[in-house]
């Protein structure tokens, strides 16, 4: 259960990050004729969306949204992209999700994305753990946290407790 003391970041703070985040995005992709947001299912397909709202308000450039079904226990079984991945060739990607925490889901959507050749990969994510077991950074990120192994991280983009938790 999500209750308000668990509460660090609120649906507020998490807009406004969401805004910078779709900035720092377009900044770094201003020469580009379309963007692709890969959102790792689930939550990152929501925040992907929330970009993507910002972006249709403050440019022209084309953006896709892509969902990727990554199995966040064992990434490396099965992993699907809703998108012919050969048409992501030397086009720019960014993989969108809510947490970042070992960086092993993102690792395995790497290597899964980086089959075609594209143009740039980079990495948005709302939450940086800094928990990192593998070389996988965020370009762009929310907020970092520094916290125990034990706690869990929750965010919440949907309903009525909007906001990011700390449990």
């Amino acid at each position: 259960m999500l209750s308000p003391e668990n509460l660090i970041f609120d649906e507020r703070k998490i807009q406004y990050c969401t805004k910078r985040i779709a900035y720092q995005i377009l900044e770094s992709n201003i020469n580009n004729k379309e963007i692709f947001l890969v959102g790792i299912a689930d939550n990152g397909c929501v925040f992907a969306k929330e970009i993507d709202k910002i972006l249709s308000k403050i440019t022209q450039i084309k953006i896709t949204i892509l969902k990727l079904k990554v199995d966040k226990k064992r990434p490396g079984n099965k992993i699907s992209l809703d998108f012919n991945i050969k048409n992501l060739e030397h086009k720019s990607v960014v993989i969108v999700d809510d947490v970042l925490n070992t960086g092993l889901v993102l690792s395995h959507s790497l290597k899964f994305l980086l089959s075609v050749h594209v143009e740039q990969i980079k990495i948005a994510v709302l939450v940086n753990r800094e928990h990192n077991k593998f070389p996988v950074k965020a370009d762009f990120k929310g907020i970092s946290l520094s916290t125990s192994v034990n706690e869990t991280v929750k965010v919440n983009l949907k309903g009525k407790q909007i906001g990011i938790y700390l449990i």
